[in-house]
């Protein structure tokens, strides 16, 4: 199977007229997406495991008798995201298992390729959510009442989806089964631009987290209510925005309001609330806690905390040794490979270059070049650590 073959198969899926794409877990358009990673590793003989909270494992080998060496990452996307976060990981993943067993090589440890649902969040809130259910960072029952944008939690998405809702919840079994975990990913940024590189190696991720705001008025009819006798939170909301500009600027760290729920959300009439999303990170965690503390008259409520993640430098050498001299990168993103590293598994990361360094967004790009560059390297890569 080729890179071009393999990647068109995925094209269309959850895919809007403006080439950004919508994919949400527990959809209809993640179902497709778990049916084409499941016939995947049908193909290929691989075996499919299923974990506590619905992460996909593809297997070759058994890590039932010794762990594994996993790649991977997450097919789901935010809304109008790009083609390449998440499923460049996945897909390279299977054509480097397919180089090794065309060059004849046999492991000494089994290989999995995951696929993690839910990594960005955008359905019900908090990123990485698969891979903190089965790390035991999200809480079950937290997680099972957590809630869309149009009321359904999480339980009855995956209810409706098919999947008993009171399997989620930490899963030692699943991690027993990491012995390493190395995940490939577009480059969210312009490092490898600037480096000349097509393939760089992580070397740590950013502290970074998510808060809610809830701001409180008085619902009211547009056309009779006197500007003075108004209480319109959307003039509170101007005002936080603004606040976290200058808070973000002032500890040299990058924070976002990203996402709004306006309630009634009527043209012509006043709402009665507004609840808006932060996104706070930095390269050091004292920034991010400056802005915050700056905003506390807000009362902001934290909804998912990712602290510095700092890579496995013994595997980061190891990675770093299969490959020609890669430049090493920190990155704001946060990954599903930060989670599983929080949780004690040793774990690297491989960047391929963006050339537009824009992510998250529909112009995401990466050339077919690179991307065959980075699974080569990632194949060179698990031939070291499955030797």
């Amino acid at each position: 199977m080729t890179f071009a073959s393999t990647w068109s198969d995925l094209s269309t899926v959850g895919r809007a007229d403006d080439g950004g794409y919508r994919r949400f877990a527990w959809t209809r358009e993640d179902h497709t997406l778990r049916e084409w990673f499941a016939g995947e590793a049908s193909a290929r003989g691989l075996d499919l495991v299923t974990d506590r909270a619905g992460n996909q494992w593809a297997w070759w080998g058994d890590p039932d008798a010794t762990p594994g060496v996993v790649t991977g990452s997450h097919l789901d996307s935010v809304p109008g995201g790009g083609a390449f976060d998440g499923p460049l990981g996945v897909v390279s993943g299977f054509l480097a298992l397919d180089a090794l067993r065309a060059r004849g090589f046999v492991p000494t440890k089994p290989l999995g390729i995951a696929n993690f649902v839910d990594e960005e969040g955008a359905r019900f809130g908090v990123a990485c959510a698969g891979s903190r259910l089965i790390t035991g960072v999200l809480d079950a029952d937290r997680a099972r009442g957590l809630r869309d944008a149009d009321g359904v939690t999480m339980a009855e998405a995956l209810a409706a989806a098919g999947r008993d809702p009171r399997t989620l919840g930490r899963d030692d079994e699943t991690l027993r089964r990491i012995g390493s975990f190395v995940e490939l990913h577009v480059e969210q940024g312009r490092g490898l631009v600037h480096t000349g590189d097509a393939v760089g190696v992580g070397r740590m991720i950013w502290p970074h987290g998510r808060w809610r705001v809830e701001l409180r008025g008085q619902a009211n009819h547009a056309g009779t209510t006197p500007l003075a006798d108004r209480r319109d939170p959307m003039l509170e909301l101007a005002g936080l925005i603004g606040h976290v500009r200058s808070a973000a600027q002032d500890a040299g760290a990058l924070a976002t309001v990203g996402k709004l729920r306006v309630d009634p959300n009527g043209v012509n009439a006043i709402p009665s609330q507004v609840t808006a999303w932060l996104d706070v990170r930095a390269e050091d965690e004292s920034a991010v806690r400056a802005v915050l503390a700056a905003l506390r008259d807000y009362a902001p409520a934290e909804e998912s905390w990712t602290p510095v993640t700092v890579l496995d430098a013994d595997l980061a050498d190891a990675v770093a040794g299969a490959l020609d001299h890669p430049p090493r990168l920190g990155t704001g993103a946060g990954h599903d490979a930060g989670i599983l590293a929080a949780a004690g598994i040793p774990t690297a990361m491989l960047f391929v270059r963006n050339p537009s360094g824009i992510s998250h967004a529909p112009a995401e790009d990466a050339d077919e070049a690179d991307c065959l560059a980075g699974i080569d390297a990632l194949t060179a890569v698990l031939a070291r650590l499955l030797s």
